[in-house]
């Protein structure tokens, strides 16, 4: 399975792309998609959808993980994500792409397993379960790994859901 996890924002947009198969997960590739500060919100969120779908063309990913929003203290900050997000949202089922939504405690029990885990150390355990030399930079992009091995773990942890074609009876 190729999970894309995306960090959302409107001026710097994390991706990083995974491979999982079973217990193995193995990174592909990351980054980020950046809008320049000076544009107006509205043009900034039209390039996000464009560069999305780009993005998605490239990497074909089975599927999307996508972080929750948190608001932490600047509501302004919060709101402008809040949009990116929606078109992000979009631009996954534009492509047809399912998507699954993981809060920040989710993503660090996932990947620390612990729900309050620092940043620090849900960058160096990312960095350590893809087996990489250093943490991936910008933090957007190890925050999108870290949103993919979320994914990964949780989609890896169900046991295969199969239809016997036997109908249960009570």
């Amino acid at each position: 399975m190729r999970i894309l996890g995306i960090d959302p924002g409107y001026a710097t947009i994390g991706f990083g792309l995974i491979t999982a198969e079973r217990a193995q997960v193995h990174m592909v590739t990351y980054g980020a998609i950046t809008t320049p500060a000076g544009l107006p919100l509205s043009k900034r969120l039209y390039q996000i959808g464009t560069d999305m779908e780009d993005l998605i063309g490239q990497l074909k990913p089975d599927v999307i993980s996508i972080e929750e929003l948190f608001f932490n203290t600047n509501l302004t900050t919060g709101i402008a994500v809040a949009h990116a997000r929606g078109v992000l949202l979009y631009t996954a089922e534009k492509c047809g792409i399912p998507l699954h939504e993981y809060t920040p405690s989710q993503v660090k029990m996932a990947v620390v397993g612990y729900g309050k885990a620092e940043k620090r150390q849900v960058m160096d355990m990312t960095r350590r379960l893809l087996r990489l030399k250093s943490v991936p930079r910008p933090d957007d992009a190890a925050d999108a790994l870290a949103l993919a091995l979320c994914h990964a773990r949780s989609a890896t942890s169900r046991l295969p859901q199969q239809d016997s074609g036997v109908k249960e009876t009570v």
